[in-house]
């Protein structure tokens, strides 16, 4: 079949499309920024790269007339940009009108469970988008799924954090709330298996797996898998407010991202609407399975895709991103340039190696205390981290920067500061020359205001230290220790 993928560089979108591909289907993928899409290794022609906002029906592109089926995976989790709710139900208006003159004969979309009375404004919104989709005229499978258990996803990111970082939690009572978990790799199965089966059209299904869990439950539940020992305790006293920070303050997500999951986990997301199992006869893993394969995938390297791959996880915005060149003029700039005695591909490697769970090879505590500088004054901080620890994409976060240019046949890697500030930094790596080369590495201020002034200056003589050091460190080896921080052993002489 010819399909047309929405929402393809999402979480979901990057684990369905080594499946649909796998399967011999053609894809046609429709994504905001290409240049921040990954196609699957090894994709070949059967893979078609659309540019469109489906928030700007004026320049939409015309789809193939070909097209025979469509996934739905456009989702928004931000409460603080305008109404939502309007703006997910015209993406969704906006993508039927531009399907309507292909030969599309089946849509699947993949909802949220949404069978308590008093919804949240995120799960009456995703029920609103299945509404849209339904009055299309193309028939319509909606997988309701509740929380999505898989290595990158915000769930498993955010009990992963909540975990690892808190031997005792006094938590709000929210955390008594029931759902029922799906590990990642079954909402795949479902996805592919229901397409184009004629039992499924206009059906509206929940998804889940075995177990039926509280979040206090899934907290211990990952304690265990871990080997950590967790106490938690519930408290009533916790406002919404108050519990959106103490997300904020204690994982990775951001503040607007921590409002809509705290608005979303009062209500109930337990499967009800049973009988998908008559088309698609699988059982799903249970919860610590799912767990067990997400820390698979994290320990062997091949994370494919994160929620904070997202732009909504930090500061920008797609279309701000492809804009932002690093300026030239009306900025200030600090560069240091020293020569390469390493290896030029070791240097390489530490360059695009460089954040998250490495750190920032030297005054690490600096780092550190300058993330938590900025979660305290409502920045994202560090605690993002990277997607993988050896390889970079253009859109990637990384800890509070986010990649706008990672070429290694040019030898360059630019960031752009995500953090709170009186303006606007860059940061850039290049190897210079071939013969002797070179390594630079470049600060830029671009500041607003006196304030932002006031800063770059009180700021410059550390900046210069720590940039100093950390050039030193990619250029030229330490002699007395190993790349790994290891001492060194001496040779007798």
């Amino acid at each position: 079949m010819h399909l047309l993928v929405a929402g393809a560089s999402g979480y979901i979108g990057q684990r369905l499309l080594p499946t649909l591909l796998a399967e011999g289907h053609r894809v046609t993928c429709l994504v905001r920024d290409p240049a921040r899409f990954a196609a699957p290794a090894g994709a070949g022609p059967n893979l078609e790269i659309l540019r469109g906002d489906l928030l700007d029906p004026y320049n939409l592109p015309i789809l193939p007339g070909t097209i025979e089926g469509a996934y739905y995976l456009v989702h928004s989790m931000t409460a603080g940009e305008g109404d939502f709710r309007e703006k997910e139900a015209a993406c969704a208006r906006n993508f039927t009108a531009a399907l309507k003159p292909t030969a599309c004969r089946h849509i699947v979309y993949l909802s949220g469970i949404a069978n308590d009375p008093r919804l949240s404004h995120h799960l009456s919104s995703r029920v609103g988008v299945e509404s849209v989709l339904q009055e299309s005229g193309i028939p319509v499978t909606v997988l309701r799924a509740a929380i999505i258990i898989g290595s990158g996803s915000a769930s498993f990111e955010i009990i992963r954090d909540l975990v690892e970082k808190l031997p005792i939690m006094i938590a709000p009572r929210w955390l008594n709330t029931r759902c029922q978990p799906i590990g990642v790799r079954d909402v795949v199965v479902y996805l592919t298996r229901v397409l184009d089966q004629p039992a499924a059209f206009g059906k509206i299904w929940d998804i889940g797996g075995p177990d039926v869990l509280s979040y206090r439950e899934m907290l211990l539940g990952f304690a265990q898998q871990r080997r950590l020992r967790r106490w938690i305790h519930t408290v009533p006293v916790l406002t919404p407010r108050l519990s959106s920070y103490w997300l904020y303050f204690i994982t990775s997500t951001s503040y607007h991202l921590a409002c809509s999951l705290v608005d979303s986990m009062k209500n109930e997301v337990v499967v009800e609407r049973t009988g998908i199992e008559t088309v698609v006869p699988h059982t799903p893993a249970d919860y610590a399975t799912a767990l067990a394969r997400a820390f698979e995938k994290i320990d062997n390297n091949q994370v494919l895709s994160s929620w904070k791959d997202s732009i909504v996880s930090g500061t920008i915005s797609d279309a701000d991103i492809n804009h932002l060149q690093v300026p030239r003029n009306g900025v200030y700039r600090d560069e240091h340039i020293l020569p390469i005695t390493r290896p030029v591909a070791e240097t390489r490697a530490l360059v695009y190696g460089i954040g998250g769970d490495r750190g920032w090879y030297v005054m690490n505590w600096a780092w550190s205390l300058r993330g938590l500088l900025d979660r305290f004054v409502g920045g994202i901080g560090l605690r993002r981290g990277r997607r993988n620890k050896d390889s970079l994409r253009i859109g990637d976060p990384l800890d509070f920067w986010r990649v706008l240019v990672t070429d290694t046949a040019q030898n360059r890697l630019t960031l752009y500061a995500e953090m709170k500030l009186p303006g606007e930094a860059w940061l850039e790596f290049e190897i210079q020359g071939e013969t002797n080369p070179n390594l630079r590495v470049t600060t830029i201020f671009r500041p607003r205001g006196v304030l932002g002034r006031l800063y770059w200056y009180g700021i410059l003589p550390m900046h210069r230290h720590v940039f100093r050091a950390i050039n030193r460190f990619l250029a030229q080896p330490p002699k007395n220790r190993p790349l790994d921080g290891q001492p060194r052993v001496r040779e007798a002489k």
